[in-house]
């Protein structure tokens, strides 16, 4: 508690010490402040890149569900025709039967467990992966402002509203990183800003009889 009282007071202390809030770059409307603030979470789900690795997170889900659910009406057509084969079938032929089938769901259960955390994984790491790709694009606007530190802006306690550089940075990060048809407009930033942005975490298909977890 007293460390965020502490962090807020100097927040506070640095943002008052600019004259109307702080003064601004010329030409650039990015504040000169030595701190800095920004919201992680508004970055990735606002621009189109962070929209861009959600909406592939989520197509490899719904396809995860979606082999899923055919794989667990595959095995229950086999595990019918197995049991329409017992009257004809001698206990040890049935039994040896049963024992492959049950190998066989026991392997393809792990298999899908492995990949639904797999896709689990790459999900709690997005936002993550998404923060290091954009790096370059912070690192220009915290010296166009001449600061020293760019804090994360759910963290802080107070703050004045002019050191929240999360709109500025969104802007950046869609004018400098392809568009949905490949396409990069550099109309709001420079070529400097960042470089081609990497694909999106990717996590395998599989199957599993259980959907992934919201």
């Amino acid at each position: 508690m007293w460390a965020l009282l502490r962090l807020a007071a100097v927040v506070l202390t640095a943002a008052m010490a600019c004259p109307g809030g702080g003064a601004y770059a010329q030409g650039v409307g990015i504040v000169q402040s030595d701190i800095l603030v920004v919201d992680p979470e508004r970055l990735f789900e606002e621009t189109r890149l962070g929209q861009s690795i959600a909406r592939k997170l989520q197509a490899e889900r719904d396809a995860l569900i979606a082999r899923n659910r055919r794989i667990e009406s595959e095995l229950e057509a086999e595990e019918r025709e197995l049991t329409d084969l017992r009257p004809d079938t001698s206990p040890e032929d049935f039994r040896e039967l049963a024992d492959a089938f049950d190998t066989k769901v026991q392997t393809i259960r792990r298999d899908s467990e492995r990949r639904v955390r797999e896709l689990e994984r790459n999900r709690e790491r997005a936002p993550l992966d998404f923060m290091r790709q954009v790096e370059p694009v912070l690192v220009n606007v915290m010296r166009e402002a001449g600061a020293v530190v760019v804090m994360d802006a759910r963290s802080v306690l107070l703050r004045a509203d002019v050191i929240d550089i999360t709109d500025i940075v969104a802007n950046r990060i869609d004018a400098v990183f392809p568009q949905p048809d490949g396409t990069v407009d550099n109309s709001g930033g420079s070529e400097t800003d960042a470089p081609d942005a990497p694909d999106a975490p990717a996590a395998e298909g599989g199957t599993e009889p259980d959907e992934p977890q919201e």
